[in-house]
């Protein structure tokens, strides 16, 4: 007699349907073990009886499996998976192979056989890690930027936005500024106070928000970067945009801590507005620097001296740009039309592009070759929040709270809609109704006498 393959379950079964048969355990007893009925634990220990263990195996031992798949078709599977779906995830695959090709696959199945060929790599296998960047060793040469959006104030004010400054290299706080919402002019008023206390450092770290990075660069209209880009490029100072939010850890989780400890300080002292809230940050950084920065492995601070006066560092931190000049002296400008006083100066200015330097306090100065040119405002309507204006996310709390102002100002003027501009008005008039030929015939005989009565008196 040969090897007989069994199970340990099958094992199991012998052992305790041989003290059965031997009388050292009762059938009620056997079927409790078993988890079986009575009547089956006879029918096993008569097998057991008339032809042995071997009765007892699996009746499908050794026989093909009556839903196995047919020889073949993984082959064929695999082939179409890599000519057609190769980038295709496993549900979608069998979807299509069935769809396409009529060939019904699960998709468990499907993905042991593309994990085994190399096809599909399973979420631990396609997990990706960012490896540590170390720090800057100096500081002052790596400057991380960002913008917070959150209830700072909690229940007390509105939404509004932290603008945090933070050193690489010391993870010093350097400089913090509530703001409605991320803007140029806002960063533009963070960067000034920013280099009035610390100077200009070599380089900004920011993510690739617009006002930082231009989409287009290539693009033929613009200027090839942005606003904030040009003052920093004038003030010498370079910026360094991050590919993930993992790359500009130090300012993330500054944020994150910020938005624990902050938000609970402000509460303790009573703030609920942003002007306090800018008053009281010098005095939490100061704190939070003495608990948190770091020691730089280099002593040398690269902050360089900022060596600029007021006014042209005002003309440096503003929104400059270029307008046309037409024909009637004028140029466009924010949907408003400025016109340009005649001068000697501006009559030779005509189809050439001035420069237009905007204020953050709302001044708006008109140049040529530095020479400011007197003008006047035209046409004075501002500029309005309507159904079509495209807001980007950033900004929506501070165009949001704007078109709330406008409408608390004035009521809406709704203009009617469709294809009929004119309406019937009622007079209260009613129609005399149609006239019979006597009222004709009277209305024509009173005008011939007229006639007459007129000729008679002119003789």
């Amino acid at each position: 007699m040969g090897w007989i393959m069994m199970s340990e379950r099958e094992l199991g079964r012998i052992e305790v349907l041989s003290r059965v048969v031997d009388g050292s355990m009762s059938a009620t007893t056997a079927a409790s073990v078993l988890a079986v009925s009575t009547r089956h634990i006879r029918r096993m220990v008569k097998r057991l009886r008339e032809d042995g263990a071997a009765a007892l195996r699996h009746g499908l031992r050794g026989r093909p499996s009556n839903n196995q798949i047919r020889i073949g078709l993984r082959e064929n599977v695999l082939q179409l998976v890599r000519d057609h779906y190769a980038d295709f995830g496993p549900t979608l695959a069998a979807e299509k192979l069935q769809e396409r090709h009529g060939l019904k696959v699960s998709r468990e199945t499907l993905r042991g056989w593309m994990a085994e060929e190399g096809l599909w790599l399973s979420r631990k296998q396609r997990r990706s890690f960012h490896q540590p960047r170390l720090r800057r060793e100096r500081m002052g040469e790596l400057i991380q930027i960002d913008g917070s959006d959150h209830r700072w104030f909690e229940d007390r004010a509105d939404r509004c936005t932290l603008l945090v400054f933070i050193d690489d290299a010391t993870s010093t706080l350097m400089q913090m500024r509530f703001v409605p919402s991320e803007s140029t002019f806002a960063y533009f008023e963070a960067l000034d106070g920013y280099l009035e206390q610390h100077g200009r450092p070599v380089a900004f770290y920011s993510d690739k928000h617009s006002i930082f990075r231009v989409a287009k660069a290539e693009a033929k209209t613009g200027h090839g970067m942005t606003q904030f880009g040009r003052a920093l490029a004038e003030l010498n100072i370079e910026i360094l945009w991050a590919n993930s939010s993992q790359a500009k850890g130090r300012v993330e989780r500054a944020n994150r801590t910020l938005q624990d400890r902050l938000v609970k300080e402000l509460r303790l002292e009573g703030i609920s507005d942003m002007t306090a809230g800018n008053a009281f940050l010098p005095s939490f950084m100061d704190r939070f620097n003495t608990q948190f920065a770091k020691i730089p492995a280099r002593s040398d601070n690269l902050h360089r001296p900022l060596n600029l006066s007021m006014k042209r560092k005002a003309e440096i931190l503003c929104w400059r740009d270029q307008r046309y000049v037409d024909r009637q002296l004028t140029l466009r400008y924010e949907r408003k039309r400025i016109m340009l006083e005649q001068t000697e100066v501006t009559r030779g200015l005509v189809g050439k592009y001035v420069e237009t330097y905007a204020f953050a306090d709302g001044r708006l100065d008109i140049r040529w070759q530095g020479l400011s040119m007197p003008y006047s405002a035209f046409d004075s309507n501002q500029q309005h929040v309507t159904h079509a204006a495209i807001t980007e996310n950033k900004r929506l709390s501070e165009v949001l709270a704007y078109a709330k102002a406008l409408q608390d100002a004035a009521p809406p003027k709704v203009n009617a809609v469709g294809k009929q501009r004119s309406r019937y008005e009622p007079t209260g008039k009613k129609s005399p109704g149609r006239r019979s030929w006597l009222d004709k015939r009277a209305t024509r005989l009173a005008e011939e006498a007229a006639q007459v009565a007129g000729q008679v008196s002119d003789v």
